[in-house]
C-alpha cells in the first residue's frame, strides 16, 4: 500500500468521484473501479507534490550548499528556500526559472541544471553574471553545450542546448534576462504585474502565464512556471483554469474521463466548464487536476508514480 498515511484521502476523492459520476456528470473513463482508484491515487501523488513544497518552506534554516551547484549537497528545491531564507531574491527566482527551464527527469534529477547553473564546475551562473551580461552565457552555452551531462525533464523534451535547433536554450535565456532587466529586478516585475492584475488569484495567474515572453515555453512550461512562482510565494496566483486550448495530456485525459475516448470531439472551453464542476466537488484545484488527469491518461488501470 502506496502512503498509508494517505489512504482516507484517497479513498474520500475516490467516493467524491463515484458521486458526482451517479449525481452530477457520468465519467464513463472511471467506469471500472481500477481506473476510479488509479485516479484517485494520482490526485494524492499530486497533491502530496504540493504539501512537499509547502513543508520545505516551513523549515529551519536550509543549508548553504543546498543552492550552490558545485557542491555535492546540490539541491534546487531546497536551495530557493535558502535563498528567499536570505533575501536573495533575484537568486531564488532565477534559480526557479532555470528549474522550470531544464526540468527534473525521473533519471539523473538535477544533473543538467547542476552543469549549467555550476559552470561546468568552473563558477557559477548566478543571477549577478547572467543579468550583467546575458550575452556572455549565451557564448558560453554555444561553446560548451556538449560537455553539458543529464537531460531535460519530460516536460521540456522539445527544448535543446544545440544553438543551431529551432528552440535552443541560449535566445531563451537572453530573452528572460532582458526581460526582467527592463524592469529592474525581479521584485520590480513581479510586484508590478501582480499591481496590473489586481486582486483575483486567477487573473494574475493568467497575467504571469500570457506575460512570459520566453520562445519555447509553450502552454506546459508557461503552467509549471507560474505554478512554481505561486508555490514558492512569490506571487498570490492560482490557476483558474487548466489552460486546455493547446494541451496534449490534459485534454486527452479530460476526454477520456468524460467520454470514455481520450479522441472525442469536446471543445476545450466544454471540458474546462466540466471540469470546473468536478472541481466545485473534489476541491483540489487546477492544478491538482490538471497533473493528476495527465498522468492518469497514460496507464489509467494501473497506478505509476510520475516524478519527473
Amino acid at each position: 500500500m502506496k502512503w498509508p498515511q494517505r489512504q482516507a484521502r484517497k479513498e474520500e476523492i475516490s467516493d467524491l468521484l463515484l458521486q458526482h459520476h451517479q449525481n452530477i456528470r457520468e465519467l464513463p473513463g472511471i467506469a471500472d473501479p481500477r481506473a476510479r482508484d488509479t485516479l484517485a491515487m494520482q490526485m494524492i501523488a499530486s497533491i502530496r507534490r504540493e504539501d512537499y513544497f509547502r513543508m520545505i518552506q516551513r523549515r529551519g534554516p536550509i543549508n548553504p550548499d543546498r543552492a550552490d551547484p558545485n557542491s555535492a549537497a546540490f539541491e534546487a528545491e531546497l536551495g530557493v528556500v535558502h535563498l528567499l531564507q536570505q533575501n536573495a531574491y533575484d537568486e531564488a527566482a532565477w534559480l526557479i526559472f532555470l528549474m522550470v527551464y531544464l526540468a527534473k527527469p525521473e533519471i539523473g534529477g538535477w544533473h543538467r541544471l547542476r552543469d549549467i547553473y555550476g559552470r561546468l564546475g568552473a563558477g557559477q551562473w548566478d543571477w549577478a553574471s547572467v543579468s550583467a551580461d546575458p550575452a556572455a552565457f549565451e557564448q558560453w552555452l554555444a561553446a560548451n553545450w556538449q560537455a553539458v551531462g543529464g537531460k531535460f525533464g519530460n516536460h521540456r523534451k522539445y527544448e535543446s542546448l544545440d544553438p543551431d535547433t529551432n528552440r535552443p536554450m541560449g535566445p531563451a535565456i537572453v530573452t528572460y534576462v532582458n526581460w526582467v532587466n527592463a524592469a529592474g529586478d525581479h521584485r520590480t516585475l513581479f510586484s508590478q504585474t501582480v499591481l496590473d492584475a489586481g486582486n483575483d488569484p486567477h487573473v494574475i495567474f493568467d497575467a504571469f502565464y500570457h506575460g512570459l515572453p520566453v520562445k519555447g515555453f509553450g502552454r506546459l512550461g508557461r503552467f509549471d512556471w507560474v505554478s512554481m512562482l505561486s508555490r514558492y510565494q512569490f506571487i498570490p496566483a492560482e490557476a483558474g483554469t487548466a489552460y486546455l486550448q493547446n494541451a496534449t495530456g490534459p485534454k486527452s485525459g479530460l476526454k477520456l474521463l468524460f467520454e470514455g475516448d481520450p479522441k472525442a470531439e469536446v471543445s476545450p472551453a466544454t471540458l474546462q466548464a466540466w471540469l470546473d464542476d468536478l472541481d466545485a466537488d473534489l476541491s483540489v484545484g487546477m492544478e491538482v487536476l490538471e497533473d493528476s488527469i495527465c498522468n492518469w491518461q497514460k496507464t489509467p488501470t494501473v497506478f505509476q508514480h510520475f516524478k519527473g
